[in-house]
């Protein structure tokens, strides 16, 4: 049972993967099992069959939702971008609660009690800091495609590194990071093209494929497991501080995701009101979801 629920909520964490303004991180956190992916993947060395219990259902799970979702997002944030975006908001939300009260456990064992100005400062600048990158997404919304060279090779490699160590981070998306950078149509593209040319074999199209998103696995790969020491050493020696953080990158979400969808031009359609009930509906249900998944990790 326990990895069909952590299959469960790697699709969870890879649907968010691939939504601008969302991050798979927050995702993690809200799913109540940020903290044992963090300890699975730099203890993996160490202690490696209990690393891949834990990372083998939660990395399958995203490779399902990243792939079965690749297909659809372009249609849903594109005929039904608020009630889609509101969706995930829930997702998002729905995990505070959990987040919260080990907030204040830490609080309670490292400081009395007491919120400090660390904790003050620290919420604050990593609030701002996705606001500003909500504002800074690249401006070409048209899906284009990498030609097979070693300049666009090593390009989205790098590309890879930096949008999954992002992607680590709770609060700040990858995908986001991906589309300031002007990469993300194109990736996009990519695994759709790729997954098309494995639909027919098509071997030339999977070679294709294949030469350009393998640089790019292995950025997000090499990055992850350098992010996630970070972040391992950070929870260990500033507790407080850091879910102080967390909590300013996730409360900050929400406005990310409406930013970068345009979501709320949604209000000046003939089926506004339609969609903002279907939204608000969907909003509960995706906070519900991940307040009780999240609530049997606590």
């Amino acid at each position: 049972m326990k990895y069909i629920m952590d299959l469960i909520k790697g699709i969870f964490i890879g649907i968010a993967n691939i939504i601008p303004g969302v991050s798979g991180g927050t995702m993690a956190v809200s799913l109540g099992i940020y903290d044992r992916l963090i300890s699975s993947i730099t203890g993996l060395l160490k202690n490696v069959k209990k690393s891949l219990q834990t990372l083998i259902p939660i990395l399958l799970g995203a490779a399902i939702g990243i792939v079965g979702f690749t297909y659809a997002i372009e249609f849903l944030l594109s005929k039904y971008t608020l009630p889609t975006c509101l969706t995930f908001v829930g997702l998002i939300l729905g995990g505070i609660p959990i987040l919260v009260k080990h907030f204040k456990a830490g609080l309670d064992e490292k400081q009395g009690g007491k919120i400090s100005a660390a904790n003050v400062i620290a919420f604050v600048l990593l609030f701002a800091l996705v606001i500003f990158m909500a504002f800074q997404q690249g401006a070409d919304n048209e899906l284009t495609t990498f030609d097979v060279n070693a300049g666009n090779m090593i390009k989205l490699f790098f590309a890879g590194l930096i949008a999954s160590a992002t992607m680590v981070v709770p609060g700040i998306s990858g995908s986001l990071v991906l589309m300031i950078l002007g990469y993300y149509y194109g990736v996009l593209n990519t695994i759709k093209n790729f997954l098309d040319a494995l639909k027919v074999m098509d071997m030339a199209g999977l070679g294709h494929g294949f030469m350009l998103l393998l640089p790019f696995g292995i950025g997000v790969i090499l990055g992850i497991f350098l992010i996630a020491k970070a972040i391992e050493y950070l929870f260990k020696k500033h507790t407080t501080i850091t879910y102080s953080a967390i909590l300013g990158l996730i409360i900050a979400s929400p406005v990310a995701i409406f930013s970068n969808t345009n979501a709320l031009a949604d209000l000046s359609s003939d089926t506004a009101v339609i969609r903002v009930i279907a939204g608000i509906v969907l909003l509960i249900g995706g906070a519900a979801i991940t307040y009780f998944l999240g609530k049997k990790e606590a």
